[in-house]
């Protein structure tokens, strides 16, 4: 995807309407019990670790600050929410692993996640309940451009038979579950575990930087429904795509990405993919793949990062340790849709919390990039 397919004519897009979602008579109670699940989970990992780790995304191997500068003259319907204007916004991005441990980088590749926080946004909008009077935009990507789920309740069925077991796995047999994972796609029913959930630990050693990342399940894009994705578009990280790693220690991963951003920037084109189609493009299916022949992401922005100290002291208090990124913070333009998103939202919230509050940390929003190290 290149910045000039934001310059076709508009299509077919579908627009928004309330009752595009359709929520399951007993969401709420799932939704309750995946929380319930997560917090055991934390809790299996806190002695080991000496303080409560994030349930999930738990390891980081990147802490950077940056910009998002959203390009001129972009078409109407791309013109919403936080696009809605050619400005650019102060952003910080985690890097991290799925998985809820801090697992050894030799031993368990999972997939990876970019976590953007989008910093002064007031004036766009309503902000979404819950975050009313704060100024910040976070979105929530990984690689892969679909969710490992239908919704909430399929969530549950694969996590509540091992959100007691994955913590307590040792790193050798996550190690095999990796490997398997990787040469037949197996994952853990070939080594005798219970749901793909933990097949979490079978993505491809490939440096996080080379890989594009998506919002996976849709959220509202102002007047239309959207996916997102960030694909990497800088000549040093077209070095990088599909680029293995020889991962020699435990934080592997980090060291790569310290490594590259010592001196080099990065820079990524963020795209939307605007829904056509309710029935091939689903709100409530956040396992479904929408067809990019129908509907192409089309450039946004930019996402710039700058050389830098990727895994700076100040910023693992600030970032890794007391800050959270939520689906539920964000403009009201960009509400995330679908179960999935649903549920995220609540669990990102409550477990977040229950995390900080347990680290001693504050419950505290930046307001601005001078609220960061």
């Amino acid at each position: 995807m290149s910045e000039s397919e934001s310059q076709q004519s508009p299509r077919g897009y579908v627009r928004y309407r309330d009752d595009v979602e359709v929520v399951e008579p007993d969401e709420a109670e799932v939704i309750e019990k995946l929380i319930a699940a997560m917090l055991k989970g934390m809790a299996l990992t806190r002695p080991k670790h000496g303080r409560t780790v994030r349930a999930a995304h738990a390891k980081a191997h990147g802490l950077v600050r940056g910009t998002l500068r959203v390009l001129d003259g972009l078409p109407g319907p791309l013109r919403q929410g936080l696009f809605s204007q050619p400005r650019t916004y102060p952003v910080v991005a985690r890097l991290s692993h799925v998985p809820g441990d801090l697992d050894d980088d030799r031993k368990v590749s999972g997939p990876r996640g970019m976590a953007l926080k989008v910093l002064g946004v007031e004036g766009l909008g309503p902000m979404l309940p819950g975050h009313a009077g704060e100024t910040t935009q976070d979105l929530l990507l990984d690689t892969g451009k679909v969710f490992n789920a239908v919704g909430p309740r399929a969530v549950l069925a694969q996590i509540a038979p091992v959100e007691h077991i994955a913590p307590r796995t040792p790193q050798a047999v996550k190690g095999v579950v990796s490997a398997v994972s990787l040469a037949t796609n197996t994952g853990l029913h070939a080594v005798g575990a219970h749901s793909a959930a933990l097949d979490f630990f079978g993505h491809p050693f490939l440096h996080p930087l080379g890989e594009p990342y998506y919002s996976q399940a849709p959220l509202r894009y102002g007047d239309y429904i959207a996916k997102l994705n960030v694909t990497p578009d800088s000549p040093g990280l077209s070095a990088l795509k599909d680029a293995k790693l020889d991962v020699r220690d435990f934080d592997g991963l980090r060291e790569a990405v310290v490594a590259f951003f010592r001196t080099n920037p990065a820079e990524f084109v963020m795209g939307v993919q605007l829904c056509t189609d309710l029935e091939r493009m689903p709100v409530e299916n956040a396992n479904a793949e929408w067809p990019e022949s129908e509907s192409p992401y089309q450039a946004v922005a930019r996402l710039v990062l700058p050389a830098q100290d990727a895994y700076d002291p100040a910023l693992q208090d600030a970032v890794d340790e007391a800050m959270l990124f939520s689906p539920s913070h964000g403009l009201a333009a960009h509400r995330p849709l679908g179960g999935i998103m649903r549920a995220r939202m609540a669990v990102y919230e409550a477990v977040g919390r229950a995390r900080r509050e347990q680290n001693g940390q504050p419950v505290r929003e930046p307001r601005s990039a001078d609220d960061l190290p």
